[in-house]
């Protein structure tokens, strides 16, 4: 029990001197009256009796402040809605490929890295199409608007381990996209923060409940936030474009096409053969290309 005086916050958001904590039987009851916005009120070096340790009391605060700023600007609203439909479009594609029976990325020849795997994961009988059914219902979940939080955290999973197999197998096909896939669907957990919170290893957080949706929203354009989102995209872009220096792209002919004009021209075609022609692991191709260029 904290001594009479120490400085409490009300619902209100304001500073307030109790004379007796009596009148508050549970000082989380008290925090689970807060709304988001109620919460945005609150000075930063409030006292709050359930929290031992008030610098991680102020970490949050000051987050969900942002928090409430940004759900509460239309600008990012119209951005999480953005991710949504995006989001959902590409697996509901791709997960009908899939539950249909037909091969991922048909196009791409079996001796391709990437191309291998689609072939043998196509063969895989239902685990193929159970693969296809879980992007569908993702994205379906992600369409709606009660469902999003679960949407998101069933499509994270999906998304992160086809970004890391594109890294791998350095796969152009979504070496771009992926990652940008990754980055939209963590901004719809941080956009369903108010939801999703207690499943989050912290020890100190608050109790407020969910975020109200706000009677008019603001119009201020968050320039510094899309400033960010189009350097992201456009460093993502030149990544995979000038990252590595060498891909062994879609076809035999696009991927020799880099190599042309440049001192390891000879290393580069007998890398592109390696793969295109022989059907050679990645990591075999690029130890014999490392070994000899110049």
């Amino acid at each position: 029990m904290e001594n009479k005086g120490t400085a409490f916050c009300d619902v209100k958001g304001a500073l307030k001197t109790l004379q007796h904590y009596e009148r508050i039987p549970n000082s989380k009851d008290l925090l689970k009256l807060l709304t988001y916005q109620e919460l945005a009120a609150i000075p930063i070096n409030c006292k709050f009796v359930i929290y031992t340790n008030p610098t991680a009391l102020s970490t949050v605060l000051k987050f969900e402040r942002f928090y409430v700023s940004l759900k509460s600007n239309r600008w990012y609203w119209l951005f999480a809605l953005f991710c949504r439909i995006s989001l959902a479009y590409a697996f509901i594609v791709a997960g009908m490929v899939k539950i249909l029976g037909e091969r991922f990325a048909s196009g791409l020849s079996p001796l391709h890295p990437m191309g291998a795997y689609l072939e043998a994961l196509h063969h895989t009988g239902y685990y193929y199409t159970f693969i296809g059914v879980a992007q569908v219902v993702a994205a379906v979940l992600l369409l709606i608007p009660r469902m999003v939080p679960l949407g998101a955290l069933l499509y994270f999973p999906i998304i992160v381990n086809i970004w890391i197999l594109s890294f791998a197998v350095r796969f152009e096909g979504s070496y771009v996209t992926a990652p940008l896939m990754v980055l939209a669907n963590l901004f719809l957990l941080v956009w369903h923060y108010d939801r999703l919170k207690f499943l989050l290893p912290f020890r100190k957080y608050t109790h407020v409940g969910l975020f109200e949706k706000p009677t008019t929203y603001s119009n201020s354009f968050p320039w510094l936030f899309f400033i960010g989102v189009i350097i992201t995209v456009v460093l993502t872009v030149v990544w995979a474009e000038f990252g590595l220096e060498v891909m062994p792209r879609n076809s035999l002919s696009d991927c020799k096409k880099q190599f042309e004009h440049t001192k390891n021209e000879e290393a580069g075609f007998t890398f592109c053969e390696c793969i295109h022609t022989n059907g050679a692991p990645l990591d075999a191709c690029l130890s014999a290309f490392e070994s000899s260029k110049k």
